[in-house]
């Protein structure tokens, strides 16, 4: 396959078009367990955490930081151990990304579209496709996507699949394309034409195919080395064994719109837990009390002590509730049926209400009790607000009460989509 990226018009900044992923180096550590998951998902943190505010404020890309993330074997532990993988629950996956979502909430949502595209697999894939890609997956090589598209009111996808001869050509272009950019393979929606209609496909493109194009034109003010930007797709060959059928996945009940949501509500949670580590030293150590308190230090203020509490009841909260729908996910992924599935999508829309409120109360309260201060640009605390803010943009927590409210009023079950 050629090895093809396309040149960047001359006006246009070269630092915008990086080299693409290189062949994994290493093979990666295959983890046993969920406990062992965990255990290098902290260590990796406590490594990642140093340099987060200067990748960020330099939007500098973390090749080095993904190199190390997947020869952690981290980015394998959701293939199915009857693949060779750990098999982990999906309440350890969210524990894992908000891990290392509370060191560097851009490193904590690169890898969530890897595990999105793994479910697409164990759920719709043959068994040797999963035996192919979950082989790639354990080799080190690295999902991204190309799901989403701009330029429309609707979410109708124009980015079309057609026959040739044994294969398939792709072509069109999307956005809000994370992780694309540092993959190996872009996992693709597209629309087919079958029966007199069109129904919708994810197709495995690999990054280096010719006619692929990739843009780091993501500009957002949160997450911003995420790499969410534009793939332009000319004529793209594929082959038939690398695509497999999305529509049947929401046809039928499955646990992947519950299951990509949980993800999210993992990355909000652990950047609300890194806007809290940040803020408690900066209160302790640089925070003035107010001069009505009658107190020497901040931390003896005591209204910034109960609204410290108050930050603290919320995320504690928000920690329960990923924890009880990964106990939801997992049930739903054992056996799949309406009432199983729905449910998942129901406790998972409740965690991501509240993952989405904790951690922009975090992000904010670092601001309000730590006070000017804190809004130096050097100190870059302003990044845990504004990923925060950014990343709960994905989809209205409004419409997470809404499926709520219905579900428990009305017996109304969740519609099936991947945002719920």
């Amino acid at each position: 396959m050629t090895l093809l990226y396309t040149p960047a018009p001359a006006e246009a900044d070269p630092a915008r078009r990086p080299a693409p992923a290189a062949a994994p180096q290493q093979v990666p550590h295959r983890i046993a367990d969920d406990a062992e998951a965990i255990a290098v998902a902290k260590q990796l943190a406590a490594r990642f955490a140093p340099e987060a505010a200067l990748r960020d404020r330099e939007r500098r890309l973390p090749w080095t930081e993904l190199e190390a993330f997947s020869a952690s074997g981290l980015w394998g532990i959701t293939v199915p151990r009857e693949f060779g993988g750990a098999g982990v629950s999906a309440g350890t996956l969210a524990e894992v990304i908000a891990l290392i979502a509370a060191a560097d909430g851009s490193l904590g949502q690169i890898p969530q579209n890897h595990f999105y595209a793994l479910e697409v697999l164990r759920v719709g894939g043959t068994p040797a496709q999963q035996r192919f890609f979950y082989e790639r997956a354990l080799a080190g090589e690295r999902f991204g996507n190309a799901l989403a598209e701009i330029g429309h009111k609707d979410f109708k996808r124009r980015t079309r699949i057609d026959p040739d001869g044994d294969g398939y050509r792709v072509d069109g272009r999307k956005f809000y394309c994370t992780g694309a950019l540092y993959a190996h393979w872009i996992p693709t929606l597209v629309v087919a034409r079958q029966d007199d209609r069109d129904v919708t496909q994810i197709a495995f493109v690999p990054r280096t195919a010719a006619g692929v194009s990739i843009e780091d034109d993501w500009d957002g003010f949160g997450q911003r080395v995420t790499g969410s930007g534009s793939v332009t797709f000319d004529q793209v060959r594929v082959e038939r064994d690398w695509v497999v059928p999305f529509q049947a996945s929401f046809d039928a009940p499955t646990t992947i719109g519950p299951f990509a949501q949980i993800l999210h509500a993992a990355i909000d949670l652990g950047i609300g837990r890194g806007a809290f580590a940040a803020a408690l030293p900066f209160v302790r150590d640089h925070a003035r009390p107010w001069i009505d308190a009658r107190v020497a230090r901040a931390a003896d203020d005591p209204l910034t002590i109960h609204q410290v509490g108050e930050v603290a009841v919320r995320l504690r909260a928000a920690e329960a509730l990923v924890r009880r729908a990964g106990r939801f996910v997992d049930a739903a992924q054992r056996a799949p049926d309406e009432q199983s599935v729905a449910a998942a999508s129901v406790v998972v829309a409740e965690a991501r209400a509240l993952t989405t409120t904790a951690s922009l109360l975090a992000g904010s309260k670092l601001f309000e009790l730590g006070g000017t201060a804190s809004t130096l640009d050097g100190l870059g605390l302003d990044r845990f607000w504004r990923n925060a803010r950014t990343h709960t943009l994905h989809d209205p927590v409004r419409w997470k009460y809404h499926a709520v409210g219905n579900y428990y009023l009305n017996d109304k079950l969740p519609p099936r989509h991947g945002a719920l």
